[in-house]
C-alpha cells in the first residue's frame, strides 16, 4: 500500500505537475506549522521546491512512523519500494504518486544530487532496525542522512551554489532535528526508539526506563542542559555560514533557525519537563521573530521584493 503522508490513505488519482506541488504545499502546512511559516517567506518561485522537498521527507517518515500495523520488515520493505519508485521519477518515468511527480521535477530542476537522496533512506530505513545510539558518533550515521543532507538538498532547493557553505548547511540540519529530538522524547519512547545517545544517560547517570516514567529530575535536567549546549554549538556553525545564501534568500532561513532554536528556549522555560507539555511556539513569537529579523535584515528583505517583482509564476512548470 502506497501511504499518503497526509493520512496513511492510498493515494490512486494522478495529478498535474500543479497539482502535485499543491498536495506538497498543504502536506507541509498540516505537519510542520515553523517550517511551513518559514517556507512562505521565500520567493514565490522557490517556495514549491522547499514543499516537494517536505512532503517527500513527510512521505517515508510516514511509513516508518504511522506504520498502520505493519512489521518493521514490511516498513523496510515499503521503503524500498520508495526509494525505487523515487529513483524511477527521477530518471524520467512517470509516477502515479504525486508526492514524487512534484519531487522529481524538483530533483532535476534544482540539480539534487541522488547520493544525499540514497543517504536520506538509509537513514529512514535504520529507524527499522536500529532504536538505540550507544554513542553520539553513532547517532552521527544516522543525522547525517536524516538532517545533514536535508540541509544539502535545500540548499539545491534555494540556490546556494558556493560549495563553502555544505558544512554550516549540514550543521544547520542537524542542530533542528537535535531540537525536534529532545521535543520528542516522549513521543519517540512510545515508537520504541531513543535518540539520546546511551553514552550520555550513563554520564549523568539517567536510566532509560526513567524515560518512561516521565522523571524529571536534577539528573535529567543535567542531561538535557548537555543536549542543548550540544545543539546551541551546531546553530552557532550553521550562523557562520549564513553569508552564502542568496539575499532575499538568507531571511527565511534566518527566522527558521531562530524558530528551531526556539525550542530549546522552550524546554528550559518550562523546566526541561518534555513529558507534560510540548515545546513549540506561538504564531505571536513566529510573527515577532519574523518582524525582528526584517528590521536586523533590510538589504535581505529588499532583495526578497525585488525577487518576488521578477517573478511570473508561484509553480513550476
Amino acid at each position: 500500500m502506497r501511504l499518503d503522508p497526509a493520512g496513511g490513505q492510498t493515494l490512486e488519482t494522478r495529478l498535474n505537475l500543479p497539482e502535485s506541488y499543491e498536495l506538497c504545499r498543504q502536506v507541509q502546512r498540516d505537519h510542520s506549522k515553523t517550517y511551513y511559516f518559514s517556507t512562505r517567506l521565500l520567493p514565490p518561485e522557490v517556495r514549491p521546491h522547499v514543499y516537494a522537498l517536505y512532503a517527500f521527507m513527510r512521505y517515508a517518515d510516514e511509513i516508518v512512523d504511522n506504520p498502520h500495523g505493519t512489521s518493521l520488515e514490511e516498513q523496510h520493505a515499503a521503503l524500498d519500494a520508495f526509494e525505487a519508485e523515487t529513483t524511477s521519477a527521477i530518471m524520467g518515468e512517470d509516477p502515479a504518486n504525486p508526492v514524487l511527480h512534484a519531487f522529481s521535477n524538483t530533483v532535476r530542476a534544482r540539480d539534487i544530487g541522488l547520493d544525499s537522496i540514497t543517504a536520506f533512506m538509509k537513514s529512514m530505513k535504520m529507524d527499522t532496525r536500529v532504536f538505540r545510539y550507544p554513542t553520539y558518533e553513532d547517532l552521527e550515521a544516522y543525522t547525517y542522512g536524516s538532517a545533514a543532507v536535508v540541509g544539502l538538498m535545500m540548499c539545491q532547493a534555494i540556490g546556494v551554489t558556493d560549495e563553502a557553505a555544505r558544512p554550516h548547511a549540514e550543521a544547520l540540519g542537524v542542530a533542528m532535528q537535535l531540537s525536534n529530538f529532545l521535543r520528542d522524547i516522549k513521543e519517540d519512547w512510545k515508537r520504541g526508539r531513543v535518540y539520546l545517545p546511551q553514552e550520555d544517560l550513563a554520564r549523568f547517570g539517567y536510566r532509560e526506563e526513567e524515560l518512561g516514567n516521565e522523571t524529571v529530575d536534577e539528573r535529567f535536567e543535567d542531561l538535557m542542559r548537555f543536549e542543548i549546549e550540544r545543539a546551541h554549538e551546531l546553530y552557532a556553525i550553521a550562523d557562520e555560514g549564513m553569508k552564502y545564501i542568496p539575499r532575499g534568500r538568507r531571511y527565511p532561513v534566518m527566522v527558521a533557525r531562530k524558530l528551531y532554536a526556539a525550542i530549546l528556549d522552550q524546554i528550559e522555560a518550562q523546566d526541561y519537563d518534555v513529558f507534560t507539555r510540548r515545546a513549540e511556539t506561538t504564531l505571536p513569537y513566529k510573527l515577532w521573530v519574523a518582524a525582528s529579523r526584517a528590521a536586523q535584515h533590510p538589504g535581505d528583505i529588499l532583495a526578497r521584493l525585488r525577487d518576488r517583482g521578477n517573478a511570473t509564476t508561484s509553480l513550476p512548470t
